[in-house]
């Protein structure tokens, strides 16, 4: 599923918000239905965990704690350590390099649909793992696919009911800082990881309601959402095509779904994941562009079929 800032904060319209709303308690009836006990994330993260002091391609968190933005879960997740780490190490043995973080912090990206799909962000143990959608440079996305691969062959070898969720995406192009173009304070806190003061929370909050106000009036320079780049990507992951995005460059990405579109590779290694189990189908489907939220957003849900190939 689709996350956004904007889901908590006033701006959007009530019958936006209602509709999201709607497919996020049908994604919800299907989590409950199936009542994992275990849920593995694939989550990006926006200079709240990860910085360009030190910034991996992949990491998976063997303890882990919401920072708290946006008015999501502040404090500990409920991360099986031991799992996490012979996760990682599986990862590894498969040919798929990540970082392990014995602590990590995790934004909005995490917690936000942990909550929504649960009631709660800590009622289910979770894995965490981190891609790195916003640090250039970017890996190609066939590599998050593999990525969910190796993640998918070691879940198939326990005996647990695991939920696997990506969060991100779709087309989107919110104003996030660069090195290049971050003034003094903001660039050494994506450079250094310097923790942000209340006001400057605050003012953070401020300026992402503003940009989607300035971007439903067409006021800024923000990249249009693109509802064709993102059915095409949907369309792929419900025909079970995914090796179809390997010749998806990170130029084309940019250019046709915006600066942060690159979070769709939390989806193509949840849907690895799954694809590594066998066959599967798409259960429920929804999509809509969204300028409220600055987000093309999508939600779905998917099952094993039982059948290889």
């Amino acid at each position: 599923m689709s996350h956004s800032p904007l889901l908590n904060l006033p701006g959007p319209s009530r019958e936006l918000m209602d509709d999201i709303d709607a497919a996020i308690t049908e994604a919800a009836a299907f989590v409950a239905d199936f009542d994992p006990q275990l849920t593995v994330v694939f989550a990006p993260d926006h200079y709240n965990g990860f910085f360009f002091k030190l910034m991996p391609p992949f990491c998976i968190g063997t303890a882990a704690q919401g920072i708290g933005d946006y008015g999501t879960h502040l404090g500990p997740l409920d991360v099986p350590a031991d799992l996490a780490a012979d996760c990682a190490a599986a990862v590894l043995e498969r040919g798929v390099d990540l970082a392990v973080s014995a602590n990590m912090d995790v934004d909005h990206a995490v917690v936000q649909p942990l909550e929504r799909l649960f009631g709660n962000a800590a009622a289910c143990p979770v894995i965490p793992i981190f891609i790195n959608a916003v640090a250039a440079p970017l890996g190609p996305i066939h590599r998050a696919r593999a990525l969910g691969a190796a993640v998918g062959e070691f879940l198939a070898g326990l005996d647990l009911r695991v939920l696997v969720l990506g969060s991100g995406g779709l087309s989107h192009d919110p104003p996030i800082p660069t090195l290049e173009t971050a003034p003094p304070v903001t660039r050494d806190r994506i450079l250094h990881g310097t923790p942000m003061s209340p006001e400057q929370r605050s003012a953070r909050q401020d300026a992402v309601i503003a940009a989607a106000r300035d971007f439903v009036a067409g006021t800024n320079d923000l990249a249009p959402l693109n509802p064709e780049f993102d059915q095409r990507f949907l369309s792929i992951l419900d025909s079970g095509s995914l090796d179809n995005l390997a010749d998806w460059s990170n130029s084309y990405i940019t250019e046709a779904g915006g600066g942060s579109a690159h979070e769709i590779r939390t989806w193509a290694a949840a849907f690895g994941a799954l694809a590594a189990q066998g066959g599967y189908r798409t259960v429920h489907r929804y999509y809509r562009p969204a300028p409220e939220l600055i987000a093309g957003f999508a939600i779905r849900t998917a099952e094993p079929t039982g059948a290889r190939g």
